[in-house]
C-alpha cells in the first residue's frame, strides 16, 4: 500500500482486526507483547525527571527510532511523547501498516512517553505513529518528531534510520575553531538556499545531491575567500516552496538531496577547505500539516492552546509553546543535535521578532497581554535565553545568530547583564537605508545622506551582522543589481560602491548566493543562480571585486579585530552632504592597523579632495571599486598618498584625494615613510 494516503479510510474488511464495533483487539501474541514491551527502555527515571522538568537536552538519545539488539533479538525501540494519547501503536513497512500489530505502552510516571520495543524493525524501514486521543475520538497517523530521516516529500513517513558510522575528517578544523573562541574573527556568510543554487541540466533539472555539492559549492566558497556558509533550513520540510521554513522534520536533513550521512559528508568538505557552516533554525512556528507537529494526541501538545498566541496570522503556521517545559527539552535538544552530530558551526535563529512580541503582527484584540499587562512573550524570552545559555555553554566555539527586526534592547548582549545571548543579530535598519539609498538618484542622494550615515548611531548596540540576504532578490524586489539607479554601468558601479562601504562598515557580513556576481533576475527557488552571466565583463568583475574584499576583511585587522566595539571607528567625514561623499576610519586594535574608507556615492570624479586622517605618514591605496579589472574606469591614486601637516574635518593631518565616480577606496596606513 502507498504509505503516504491516510490509513484513517481503511475500511472493517481491508482490517481485519477491528471487531464489528470498531474495536480493537489483540492476540494472546499480541497482549502478552504489550505486557513484556515496558521491559525493553532507553529511558531512566533521571531522563524522565529532566524531560519533565525541561532540562533534558539530549532527547534525541531517548526519544524517537532507535536500532538495537534486545536478549539477541535485533529491532526498534520506538519512543514517543503523547501525552493526551488514550492508545499509540507504530505501523510500518516492517509489520505491513498494522495498527494492532505493535501497540505501544504508556509509561506509568505520568511522562506522556509511550514506548515498545519491534523486534525485526530495521534501518532503512518506514513508519508512523497511529495515535489515538483519549479524550475526542481524534486518531491521526504522525510522523515521528525526532526522526532523523524521513521519506522524500511528497511522502511523509519517517524512516528508521542509525545517524553514526560516518567517519568526520575535520578535527584540525574543530581544533582551529575551538582556538579562535573568543577572539575576534572575520564572519563573512554565503547563504544558500540548496536546492537553487545549481541544477543538473542533463538530469531534468534537478538540483544537486549533497555529495554533488560537495565537489562544488566548498571550492567555490573558498576560491571567493567567504568564512562561511550559511544554509537556508536544510531539515525536511513537506512544501519546496517554503525554502525550508514550514519544518517538519526538525532533526532530519532533508531527503530530497541525500540521506544525513551524505549531509555529514558535504559539511566535512566544507570543514576541509577551513570553511564554517551555519543551519538556519526555525523555534518560531511550524506548519498545519498533519503527519507533523500540530494537535498532535488530539491535543495542543507542542503548539499554545491559545490561538492569540499560538497561530501565526502572517504565515499560517502554530507557534510552538515556550512555557511548556517538554516544549522547551524538544527545542533545545534539536539546537543542539546539529551541533554535536553535524559539526555546525552557528545557528541563524528565523523570525526572533515574532517570538518576541505578543502582538507580533497582530491588530487589538487579537492578542492577550502577559501576566504584566505588557506585550513582550516572557515565556519565548525565558526561552532564548535558556537556548543560548545551553548552546554556548556545551559549545563555546559556536556562534548563534538572531535575525530580529525591532529595537529590542539587548538581543546579543549576555544574559547574565539582561540580554538575550545571541552572538550576532541582523542589522535590518542598515540594510533597508542602504538599499534605500542607492536606489536615489545620485543627484538626489545629497537629500538622504542621514540614510548612509545614521547606521553608526546604533552600530555597537549589539554585535551586528550586515545582511544583504534572500528576503530582499524575491517576488517583485528585484536583484540588487536592478535596485541600482543609473544606466548599466552606473548599475555595477553603484553595486560594487555598495558593497565596499558594506565590507568597510563595522559588523560581520552576509551575501545570498548570486549577489557576488550581479544576479539579474530575482531568485527562484525553482531555477538555477544565472551562472552563465560569468562569460560577461561587468559580472566578472562584481566577482572579483567580493573575491578581494573578503580577501581584505580576512587578513586586515583593523575590519574586523574592533568590528563590535566603537573604538574601532572614526568618522573622517560625514557631513559633505553636498558632494554625497563620505569617510571613516576603522581600527585596529594596534594603533599601526589604521584603514581609510572613502566612498564617493555620485558619478562625479573628484580631484585635490582633502580629507583629515588621524596620522601622518604613507596611506597606500589598497582596494578601489572603480579599478578597470572590476569594470570601472580606472581613476584612483596612484598606489597611494603623503599625509600633509594640513588640519581637516578635526584632523591634524590629511591627504587629497582623487575620488573615482561612484566608487569606495580602501586606503591602508603604512608608516611614516612612503611604502
Amino acid at each position: 500500500m502507498d504509505n503516504n494516503q491516510n490509513d484513517l479510510t481503511l475500511t472493517d474488511q481491508q482490517n481485519p482486526a477491528h471487531d464489528q464495533d470498531g474495536a480493537e483487539t489483540h492476540t494472546e501474541e499480541q497482549r502478552l507483547q504489550v505486557m513484556t514491551n515496558p521491559e525493553v527502555s532507553l529511558l531512566s527515571d533521571l531522563d524522565i525527571y529532566l524531560f519533565k522538568s525541561g532540562k533534558h537536552f539530549k532527547l534525541y538519545e531517548k526519544l524517537g527510532s532507535h536500532v538495537i539488539e534486545h536478549e539477541g533479538v535485533k529491532g526498534t525501540y520506538f519512543a514517543l511523547w503523547a501525552l493526551n494519547a488514550g492508545k499509540v501503536s507504530v505501523i510500518g513497512s516492517f509489520n505491513g501498516w498494522n495498527r494492532q500489530s505493535h501497540p505501544l505502552y504508556q509509561r506509568p510516571d505520568g511522562s506522556g512517553i509511550w514506548e515498545a520495543f519491534a523486534p525485526g524493525a530495521a534501518h532503512g524501514d518506514l513508519y508512523k505513529y497511529f495515535i489515538q486521543s483519549r479524550w475526542n475520538g481524534y486518531a491521526v497517523e504522525k510522523g515521528d518528531p525526532f526522526a532523523f530521516r524521513w521519506e522524500e516529500p511528497p511522502l511523509t513517513a519517517s524512516v528508521i534510520w542509525d545517524i553514526g558510522g560516518y567517519e568526520w575528517n575535520d578535527r584540525q578544523w574543530l581544533q582551529e575553531r575551538s582556538g579562535k573562541a573568543g577572539k575576534p574573527q572575520p564572519w563573512s556568510v554565503y547563504e544558500v538556499h540548496f536546492g537553487s543554487w545549481k541544477r543538473n541540466p542533463d538530469a531534468g533539472n534537478r538540483s544537486l545531491t549533497y555529495r554533488e555539492m560537495a565537489g562544488e559549492m566548498p571550492a567555490y566558497v573558498k576560491d571567493l575567500g567567504f568564512t562561511h556558509v550559511e544554509f537556508m533550513p536544510i531539515m525536511e520540510h513537506p512544501f519546496y516552496g517554503s525554502w525550508g521554513y514550514q519544518i517538519t522534520g526538525y532533526f532530519a536533513p532533508s531527503s530530497r538531496y541525500g540521506t544525513p550521512q551524505d549531509f555529514m559528508y558535504l559539511i566535512d568538505a566544507f570543514h576541509r577547505e577551513g570553511i564554517g557552516v551555519i543551519l538556519d533554525w526555525v523555534p518560531s512556528h511550524f506548519p498545519g500539516d498533519i503527519h507533523g507537529l500540530i494537535n498532535f494526541d488530539g491535543t495542543a501538545l507542542y503548539e499554545h492552546a491559545d490561538p492569540r498566541q499560538g497561530f501565526h496570522p502572517d504565515w499560517q503556521s502554530f507557534i510552538f509553546n515556550y512555557g511548556r517545559s517538554e516544549v522547551r527539552a524538544f527545542l533545545i535538544s534539536n539546537a543542539l543535535f546539529w551541533l554535536e552530530h553535524f559539526h555546525i558551526d552557528g545557528l541563524r535563529v528565523d523570525a526572533v521578532a515574532s517570538m518576541l512580541y505578543l502582538d507580533y503582527s497582530r491588530k487589538e484584540g487579537e492578542w492577550t497581554p502577559n501576566i504584566y499587562g505588557g506585550r513582550e512573550n516572557l515565556e519565548a524570552i525565558s526561552f532564548l535565553r535558556e537556548f543560548n545559555e545551553t548552546v554556548y555553554q556545551q559549545f563555546p566555539d559556536v556562534q548563534t545568530i538572531a535575525e530580529e527586526s525591532t529595537a529590542y534592547t539587548g538581543v546579543s548582549r549576555p544574559t547574565y547583564l539582561g540580554g538575550l545571548g545571541f552572538g550576532m543579530k541582523w542589522m535590518m535598519g542598515w540594510m533597508h537605508d542602504t538599499l534605500s539609498y542607492f536606489a536615489q538618484e545620485p543627484v538626489y542622494r545629497k537629500y538622504h545622506h542621514g540614510e548612509i550615515t545614521f547606521s553608526i548611531i546604533y552600530a555597537f548596540s549589539e554585535n551586528f551582522m550586515l545582511p544583504l540576504s534572500h528576503d530582499e532578490v524575491v517576488y517583485g524586489k528585484h536583484p540588487l543589481i536592478y535596485k541600482m539607479s543609473g544606466d548599466e554601468w552606473q548599475k555595477f558601479a553603484n553595486l560594487r560602491t555598495m558593497y565596499g562601504y558594506m565590507y568597510g562598515h563595522p559588523g560581520t557580513k552576509l551575501l545570498f548566493m548570486g549577489a557576488e556576481f550581479g544576479q539579474t533576475s530575482e531568485w527562484a527557488h525553482e531555477s538555477s543562480l544565472d551562472w552563465h552571466l560569468l562569460q560577461y565583463d561587468y559580472h566578472q568583475g562584481v566577482q572579483r571585486f567580493i573575491r578581494d574584499l573578503n580577501r581584505l576583511y580576512r587578513t586586515e585587522t583593523a575590519l574586523y579585530e574592533l568590528q563590535f566595539d566603537n573604538a574601532g571607528f572614526e568618522w573622517a567625514d560625514l557631513s559633505d552632504w553636498e558632494n554625497s561623499v563620505i569617510g571613516f576610519l576603522r581600527k585596529g586594535k594596534s594603533p599601526d592597523e589604521v584603514i581609510l574608507v572613502v566612498c564617493n556615492f555620485t558619478p562625479v570624479p573628484r580631484e585635490d579632495y582633502r580629507m583629515g586622517v588621524s596620522k601622518k605618514g604613507y596611506w597606500k591605496e589598497i582596494l578601489n571599486s572603480d579599478a578597470r579589472e572590476y569594470g570601472g574606469s580606472g581613476v584612483g591614486n596612484y598606489g597611494g598618498l603623503q599625509a600633509e601637516y594640513v588640519r581637516a574635518q578635526g584632523h591634524n593631518f590629511s591627504i587629497r584625494l582623487t575620488l573615482p565616480p561612484l566608487a569606495t577606496v580602501y586606503l591602508k596606513w603604512t608608516g611614516e615613510h612612503n611604502a
